[in-house]
């Protein structure tokens, strides 16, 4: 018999006695179906990039011990994701009680209603079916979130209606937790609740049941907890009190991706890069790619950015979608039918990276713009050394030397790029071996000129102007030598026994 046979109450009962429908907690439902997933190979949580051999064993350690867990991480490490990814843990569908506000299961109601009905109608009453999505609960922790908004309260405009008593259970009016009965109720930022409602969380993880005010009824939930959180709130802060830390089961720690590799296919998965519409296609060059991913990498270790706040994978995602639509507007505007991105359209995307970190002290006094050209531009210097370390340069580097210029824009056409860097010596021949493919076509290769140029300046080869005129690298500045005259102590004797000068 399928589900969609099982309509009533008594149809219900036949199925369970079968073994054709299960009767099992939450957790003993995720617990098998996660078994299950590990037994046949597939994948536990489809989307998520590099926590395989790191977050994700933890997470499955935790939900086989059927613990409520939380994660800790900076921002822009996927834990809401993690969280929402739970539900493909859940059956497909569960048996509730029609319009019930808590999902309550037939065989074994909780409400005073569902209970009252089911004596009414017997095995004849209708049962619904609820999908695995409706039985995740998220909330944003606030600090304005009050216990009824979590737990519930007494309604006297609903007793007033149905002429009832407010002592009545009949009269509750259940808040989100109740609301998440047999399923997964999920607290994003749990240290920005207020203490006193994180109380009120007590014994829904340690009993299982809550307590609405005013009403001396106890509820046994049938729910997975789990929650977020930033690790510096919850250790440093100390807005998780500590007997809710001692409820929770498993702590897991989540890491921003630890290699290039495993970024860039994040951004590639998350970033909107398929233009569609009346615009020209769009493609990336893979160095480009490498420079935006790095600039996150060089942010999280440059010391005029707070560490403690971290640097999101949102930065990447934003910048990338930033210089595609910098490349794309170049392209229409030059009648060119693909947009291929340039390094310099990284710094374009400026105004999607200022705003992704906050400063220390000696980053506020420089400016979050200047900043993040210094992390592009270091960045461009990373990349460009993989590239460029094989390659011989000399040429190039000896025509600017030798007092040869060239003046680009970040909105000339690839034609007209491709013109100019004609005049310099070896600069073509260049990229083609810096990664730009055979035959390529001139947006492709005027893209990998423009790289070698902003490599060449970022490894201060040459030097470039802020109008994006190139020349020959400056020479350094030498500091003025001055006479310093030393103690009699410190100076050693001179052949005479006086004081000798010292110059620097």
């Amino acid at each position: 018999m399928s589900r969609l046979a099982i309509s009533t109450l008594g149809a219900l009962k036949g199925a369970v006695a079968r073994g054709a429908v299960p009767r099992r907690s939450v957790r003993e439902e995720v617990r098998d179906n996660l078994i299950g997933k590990l037994r046949a190979g597939e994948a536990l949580f489809p989307g998520i990039i590099g926590y395989e051999d790191s977050v994700v064993p933890q997470l499955v350690n935790a939900l086989l011990s059927q613990h409520n867990f939380i994660l800790l991480g900076l921002r822009g490490q996927a834990k809401t994701r993690l969280l929402r990814a739970l539900t493909t843990l859940l059956d497909e569908e569960i048996p509730v009680v029609p319009g019930c506000e808590i999902n309550d299961d037939p065989l074994a109601p909780l409400c005073g209603a569902c209970r009252a009905r089911i004596a009414a109608e017997g095995d004849q009453m209708p049962v619904s079916w609820l999908s695995r999505d409706l039985r995740y609960v998220e909330k944003l922790a606030t600090p304005d979130v009050t216990i009824a908004d979590m737990v519930g309260d007494i309604d006297p405009i609903k007793a007033a209606r149905s002429g009832l008593q407010l002592s009545s259970e009949l009269t509750m009016h259940y808040g989100l937790l109740p609301r998440a009965n047999r399923g997964i109720f999920a607290i994003n930022e749990l240290p920005d609740l207020a203490g006193k409602i994180q109380v009120g969380l007590f014994n829904i993880l340690q009993e299982g049941d809550v307590q609405i005010k005013g009403f001396p009824i106890r509820l046994p939930l049938d729910v997975l907890m789990a929650f977020t959180a930033n690790p510096e709130d919850y250790t440093a802060r100390g807005k998780i009190i500590t007997p809710l830390k001692d409820r929770i089961g498993s702590e897991i720690r989540t890491h921003y991706p630890s290699g290039r590799g495993e970024a860039m296919a994040i951004t590639a998965q998350e970033a909107w890069l398929a233009r569609n519409g009346a615009s020209p296609g769009v493609e990336v060059p893979p160095f480009v790619a490498e420079i935006v991913e790095e600039i996150a990498f060089q942010a999280r270790q440059d010391r005029r950015v707070d560490k403690r706040s971290g640097v999101s994978q949102r930065l990447p995602i934003s910048a990338i979608e930033n210089v595609v639509s910098n490349a794309e507007r170049r392209a229409i505007a030059s009648g060119e039918p693909v947009a291929v991105a340039r390094v310099t359209d990284v710094y374009a995307a400026l105004p999607s990276i200022t705003g992704k970190f906050e400063m220390e002290y000696e980053g506020e006094i420089k400016g979050a713009e200047a900043v993040a050209r210094d992390l592009i531009r270091a960045s461009v210097a990373t990349v460009a050394e993989g590239y460029l370390s094989h390659l011989e340069a000399r040429s190039v580097i000896e025509w600017f030397d030798l007092g040869g210029s060239l003046q680009l824009s970040d909105t000339m056409s690839a034609a007209d790029v491709l013109q100019h860097a004609g005049q310099v010596q070896g600069l073509l021949e260049l990229a083609h071996a810096a990664g730009i493919p055979a035959n390529p076509p001139p947006p492709m290769l005027a893209a990998g000129v423009d790289f070698l140029l902003e490599g060449l300046y970022a490894t201060r080869k040459i030097s470039r102007s802020e109008q994006r005129g190139y020349h020959g690298a400056d020479p350094p500045v030498r500091k003025p030598t001055r006479e310093r005259e030393v103690s009699h102590e410190e100076a050693p004797k001179g052949p005479a026994g006086g004081k000798k000068k010292y110059y620097n």
